[in-house]
């Protein structure tokens, strides 16, 4: 599986805050309440950081030869998956919290009076969910083996 790349990220995070500005936009034009996150959003994504980067933590103690419990691959790769998914997704719910932000900071009258803070709140939240899911997807990749990296070992193996 290959690292997620900064284009995806910033591909996401642009797309979320198009769709964020864009979806308050669209509510408030047609008088629907703008959407401000729940308190409870922030606290949920901190959560999800956190379990998977202790997933991870063991997959980087016996890649780095500290821990002598064998590591089933498939539970790695899991682990890996998990990761990926929530670098993808912090940087999608960063663009949109983003873009939400932008849209109360830009009107003449804010929603409420704690509206802002809770969508700083919820921007962090996604970007610690972000970090989270890059630092697990780090800790679950392995060293480089020195065979593969021997161009002449390679060509002696495939005669």
């Amino acid at each position: 599986m290959k690292r997620t790349r900064p284009t995806s990220l910033i591909g996401l995070g642009v797309l979320g805050l198009v769709v964020g500005f864009l979806g308050e936009l669209a509510a408030s034009g047609t008088g629907v309440a703008v959407f401000i996150p729940p308190l409870t959003l922030p606290i949920t994504l901190v959560a999800v950081a956190i379990i998977v980067v202790a997933f991870a933590v063991p997959i980087r103690r016996a890649v780095r030869g500290r821990s002598s419990r064998r590591i089933d691959p498939f539970q790695a790769t899991r682990i890996v998956v998990l990761a990926k998914a929530c670098s993808l997704s912090g940087a999608l719910l960063t663009g949109a919290g983003a873009g939400i932000l932008i849209y109360i900071l830009t009107r003449d009258v804010l929603p409420a009076s704690n509206a802002v803070l809770l969508t700083a709140l919820g921007t962090a939240g996604a970007v610690i969910l972000l970090v989270a899911g890059l630092v697990a997807e780090f800790f679950c990749t392995l060293p480089p083996d020195d065979k593969d990296d021997d161009p002449e070992a390679a060509r002696a193996r495939s005669h």
